[in-house]
């Protein structure tokens, strides 16, 4: 019997190649293959302007899929996410806004109010922790049955209308421009960097790979796995508040069906990025190029004039294409 025969890699040497390159790198020549394709469709797609826009998009749901991210790196879901980036922000725009456009009327300070936002998000997401880790809940179903609560107290709270007139403070940091270029992307870039160093350097970024791999094992070795977690959902949550917040102040108002299938778009990203569903595995610079690559898309097909229900197919082609070369590379199989 040759060698061959039993050498896998030998047998498909194209596929070894893959298994050596992490997914944060194998996605940089798709990208810029990407640029390439764009900028012959369309002569705008490269000009400043452009390019600062679709950073600007992606830094939204950039947030959204970094509070993701630390979530599956630790072995759960969050659907809930998209619901908060329209609840959180609803609730402290209810409290800025007059009785005459939907508010409350009670004009409460700005910066109050944009305290009560960031606050609405930890409690969803401490609650969240409560439920999956105290209760012992499965978290798919528990912040599914969140993302359908969250998204009918927003409709109600809106009665499906459009909260508009927002004070300038409360808009600042998601319409700001700071030394050329919106205050979002600086934001986005700033916490992307935080994160990336404490998932490598710092021991609670650790402790969330470890837990992601194996809970009885990272249990055994000291770590407080439910501690570890419950703070990794209220992170989430946070964040998902803040991108709401973003989002609120690049738009002037906030809607009613704000954050609607942004989750979907999330794991789009988290997937391709290289983020295991299976926990432990996965680098945020990973799921970073993976928003990138999911923006250039958009805005590539957007500057095409294609629908946007193709748009979402072309998310949906992606995100297979993605999961079969990870199988067909050596990874895992993903559990159901």
């Amino acid at each position: 019997m040759s060698s061959n025969a039993l050498n896998p890699a030998a047998r498909k040497p194209y596929l070894h190649l893959f298994k050596v390159m992490p997914s944060s790198v194998a996605l940089i020549p798709v990208l810029v293959l990407l640029l390439i394709v764009g900028s012959v469709a369309n002569d705008a797609f490269l000009l400043p302007a452009n390019l600062l826009t679709i950073l600007q998009q992606s830094s939204i749901i950039a947030l959204l899929v970094l509070a993701e991210s630390l979530v599956l790196i630790a072995g759960k879901f969050d659907l809930s996410l998209e619901s908060t980036v329209g609840l959180a922000p609803m609730i402290g725009g209810w409290l800025v806004t007059t009785a005459a456009i939907g508010g409350s009327g009670w004009m409460v300070n700005p910066y109050l109010a944009i305290g009560v936002t960031l606050l609405v998000g930890i409690l969803i997401g401490a609650f969240n922790g409560f439920l999956i880790v105290k209760l012992g809940l499965n978290a798919f179903i528990v912040t599914l049955s969140m993302l359908i609560l969250l998204r009918g107290v927003t409709l109600g709270m809106a009665s499906g209308k459009t909260l508009y007139d927002l004070p300038p403070e409360f808009t600042y940091l998601g319409s700001a421009v700071w030394f050329g270029v919106p205050a979002s992307i600086w934001i986005c870039g700033t916490f992307f960097a935080v994160g990336t160093f404490l998932m490598r350097y710092h021991r609670f970024g650790r402790a969330i790979y470890a837990i992601g791999g194996n809970p009885e094992a990272a249990r055994a070795a000291g770590i407080r796995v439910e501690r570890v977690t419950w703070i990794v959902f209220v992170v989430a949550s946070l964040l998902a508040a803040l991108a709401g917040l973003l989002l609120s102040g690049r738009l002037g108002a906030i809607t009613a069906q704000q954050g609607g299938n942004m989750i979907f778009t999330t794991f789009a990203a988290a997937v391709i990025g290289g983020i295991s569903l299976n926990g432990g595995k996965g680098s945020l610079a990973g799921a970073l190029l993976g928003v990138l690559l999911l923006g250039v898309v958009t805005n590539i097909l957007t500057l095409s004039q294609i629908a946007s229900f193709w748009i979402d197919a072309a998310f949906g082609a992606i995100i297979l294409i993605a999961l079969s070369v990870v199988r067909l590379t050596g990874g895992a199989r993903s559990q159901s």
